[in-house]
């Protein structure tokens, strides 16, 4: 046995760093149903939670943001590159154009096309998203009421043969009416109900309407949009929902609208062109055939039928000279009404006319940059505010290529009119040998000379409209389709496998968890090993726990655990008492505990019993004066006992001994009627006279005392015992008050101490295991936990 060690009250548990493993493990292991259960559970929830909820389905598809810088000119462009139509140094990046894709604008035309705020659903409110028996056609609906504020729903039923019926969601009828009939809403506007399959549908249809911001608000966060890498063109748009196909839609339409939008874009700068090379052409065409009538009534009113071919050489220099110095003040008059259109048009950032003909390249390259760079900002200034570094970059670019226009439009200025002089001169020269021309011809001459010019005019109109038309025709998208949208079939959420393996998880932790708290709140004793880590005392044995409706569990034939228990104690015992003196009196068995409730009564009552059955002589004396159990154990009246032999003289040892008839060999003394001061009464020189005289007449005496944490009224006797039986209830006492046996063994206070734990699980290991344990009836959620 271990050497006695000090403790402290509160403080009395060995600290160890050394782990029983299998110790340990066999504290879950007597719950191992708990597992059982909780993994049922587990899984039954699982099994539960994938039927009912909605699996969600991933689409995924890939484009490839173009490049104009990078990616040159198009298959389709190179057919008109000649033109000079094509080409533009603009870049499109690749994170601004994400930003672009999942702004509201792009989704909320992708929201309108695919009319995501009208949906519907079967009586099990599963979405249907195409194939559906009905459909919904707004004639004249409130579009900012749909748009913003509109948040309802109702049931559409199949009435009869040609009715339908309108109800609420709890059932109401709001309506009865016939397909295609206009039904007038004050809400939603005037609608009707358009049939999309032949047969009549068997279950109802639940419409509903959502705001269109919010369902753009709920696209646009689902639409993930990421770059293959940082250096990459290539975008992957991923978006998850309960159809898949719907899924698939969505991307589809989403790219679609996107590559709209950019179309439009790129073709601002065309139409604002083409539709001033449009009023152009209607003023000279006006001009040109205002000249062939005034040609026509020349010759009819002086009958020529035109010029002569001698006369043809001699005007042929000065009708080139006009051609020149025509071309010439068109250039000027450009140029004056360019500068008048930068003014004007770049304050209010509006796009120049572009494709002018300007004999200087340099000019019309600088008009195409600034076009260039006012489509960007406009384009910037939808999503960004005023004070974007990038905007005001733009700015400052495009004031420097303003300046750059005004100093090259100066500069061409001033070559015009140098040209205009050295024409004006060369056509004087000229003019001398033109008046020999006779009159009437040379007026011809003038409004012929006029005609071609104008004629050449309008052709050279014509052709930049078509140009630009043909631009306008074969404008490409920024994105390239790489993969449509597409869907693997299998749900991505919830996943089957990862539910199933969650399950087991929490199946095995929670139960683990809760007998972890359970064991690490317990501070009851359990069993022989908490007692022998916490006590240097004698362990004499434990008992089992008995479901038997009798104390007296002890008999001739008994072979229960409980039983077996006592047999055993009883055999411990006595390597106990030989320690004490050899003689032919009874011994004293003594036995106590440190709080009521312990069973000392119940292990007094049976360890006599158990005595008894090897032909011994043995007598219970019941002495705890302040609350006896015995006479209630046995189920007897209350009799005289130790209190009323010790008060009163007159009364013999023998008046108060009794005995039962189904527990042979066996006098009781009951401890009579309960006095007011029982520690006093246990100092009357008649309670050792009482144990001298008893232990003559029997072999064992065994005294049940009252709890020594309580009173003192067992330590006033405890020299008069030969052995005391400390009982400790296993699952009832804390380990805490353990601290009181231990003080009374290492002060000597209970001569002769053995420990003798009571109540212990025998299925958990705890007990003996002799014989077989009673078996309870416990309700169901007991049996099924092992509780």
């Amino acid at each position: 046995m271990k050497e006695p060690q000090e403790y402290n009250q509160f403080n009395f548990l060995e600290d160890t760093d050394n782990i029983d493993l299998k110790e340990e493990i066999e504290k879950y292991l007597i719950y191992w149903r708990w597992f059982l259960v909780g993994l049922f559970l587990a899984l039954l929830s699982a099994f539960l939670y994938l039927k009912y909820t909605p699996k969600s389905y991933s689409a995924s598809a890939y484009i490839m943001i173009k490049d104009n810088l990078k990616s040159g000119i198009s298959d389709e462009l190179k057919a008109v590159s000649d033109l000079g139509i094509v080409g533009t140094s603009s870049t499109n990046n690749p994170e601004n154009e994400i930003f672009i894709i999942k702004s509201r604008k792009i989704v909320g035309k992708m929201v309108d096309s695919l009319e995501l705020n009208i949906r519907y659903f079967n009586t099990v409110r599963a979405e249907i998203y195409k194939n559906r028996d009905i459909e919904i056609d707004f004639i004249d609906k409130n579009k900012d009421a749909l748009h913003y504020s509109i948040d309802t729903a109702f049931v559409v039923s199949f009435s009869d043969e040609r009715k339908l019926c309108l109800k609420n969601l709890d059932g109401d009828v709001l309506k009865y009416f016939e397909f295609n009939e206009i039904i007038k809403s004050k809400k939603l506007g005037n609608f009707k109900i358009k049939k999309n399959t032949p047969q009549n549908f068997e279950n109802d249809i639940i419409v509903a309407i959502k705001p269109r911001k919010n369902i753009i608000s709920s696209y646009a966060s689902k639409i993930k949009i990421t770059a293959l890498s940082d250096f990459s063109s290539i975008l992957h748009l991923e978006v998850v929902d309960y159809n898949k196909r719907k899924a698939e839609n969505l991307l589809d339409e989403l790219i679609k609208q996107y590559n709209l939008d950019a179309v439009i874009d790129k073709n601002i700068v065309s139409k604002k062109t083409i539709t001033f090379i449009e009023s152009r052409l209607k003023s000279v065409g006006f001009k040109l055939a205002s000249i062939q009538d005034s040609l026509k009534a020349y010759k009819i009113k002086h009958g020529i039928s035109g010029n002569p071919i001698e006369n043809e050489i001699a005007l042929k220099s000065n009708s080139q000279n006009k051609i020149d110095n025509n071309y010439l003040k068109t250039q000027l008059a450009l140029i004056e009404w360019i500068k008048q259109e930068i003014e004007k048009k770049i304050a209010k950032n509006e796009i120049l006319p572009a494709n002018l003909g300007f004999s200087d390249e340099i000019i019309a390259k600088t008009i195409n940059e600034i076009n260039t760079l006012l489509l960007e900002r406009n384009k910037l200034l939808r999503f960004s505010g005023e004070k974007n570094p990038i905007l005001i970059e733009l700015d400052n670019r495009i004031k420097s290529l303003k300046q750059n226009l005004h100093l090259n439009l100066k500069n061409l200025k001033k070559s015009i009119n140098i040209k205009l002089k050295n024409v004006a001169k060369e056509e004087g020269e000229i003019q001398e040998r033109i008046n020999q021309i006779p009159f009437l011809e040379r007026g011809i001459i003038d409004t012929y000379r006029q005609k071609v010019i104008y004629s050449e005019l309008y052709s050279y109109l014509l052709k930049k409209k078509e140009e630009i038309a043909i631009s306008l025709a074969v404008t490409v998208p920024n994105a390239k389709i790489i993969d449509v949208a597409f869907s693997s079939g299998n749900p991505v959420f919830p996943k089957k496998k990862n539910i199933y393996l969650i399950a087991i998880l929490i199946g095995f932790l929670l139960p683990f968890s809760l007998i972890f708290i359970k064991i690490r709140l317990d501070t009851k004793i359990h069993n022989r090993k908490d007692i022998e880590d916490n006590l240097d005392i004698p362990y004499l044995g434990d008992i089992p726990h008995s479901e038997l409706k009798g104390k007296v569990i002890v008999k001739n034939n008994s072979r229960t655990s409980v039983a077996e228990a006592f047999r055993l104690l009883r055999t411990n015992l006595n390597f106990m008492l030989p320690k004490v003196k050899h003689d032919s009196k009874g011994k004293l068995i003594f036995v106590t505990s440190t709080i009521s409730g312990e069973g000392k009564s119940f292990v007094s009552l049976n360890l006599a019993s158990t005595l008894a059955l090897t032909n011994k002589k043995v007598l219970l004396v019941g002495l705890d004066l302040r609350a006896p159990k015995i006479t209630d154990y046995l189920d007897v009246k209350d009799r005289k006992g130790v209190s009323n032999y010790i008060l009163d003289d007159s009364i013999s040892l023998d008046e108060i001994k009794f005995n039962i008839p189904d527990i042979k060999n066996v006098d009781f003394i009951a401890s009579g009627l309960i006095p007011p001061n029982p520690s006093e009464l246990l100092l009357h020189s008649k309670v050792e006279e009482l144990f001298e005289i008893v232990k003559n007449d029997y072999d064992y005496i065994i005294v049940d005392t009252a709890p020594v944490s309580l009173v003192t009224d067992t330590l006033l006797i405890a020299e008069l015992a030969d052995v005391f039986l400390y009982v400790v209830r296993a699952n009832h006492l804390d380990k805490k008050m353990l601290v009181v046996p231990r003080t009374l063994y290492t002060e000597k206070k209970l001569p002769n101490m053995a420990i003798v734990l009571n109540d212990t699980d025998a299925s958990r290991g705890y007990g003996y295991g002799y014989g077989y344990v009673e078996k309870e009836k416990k309700p169901f959620y007991k049996s099924i936990l092992g509780l």
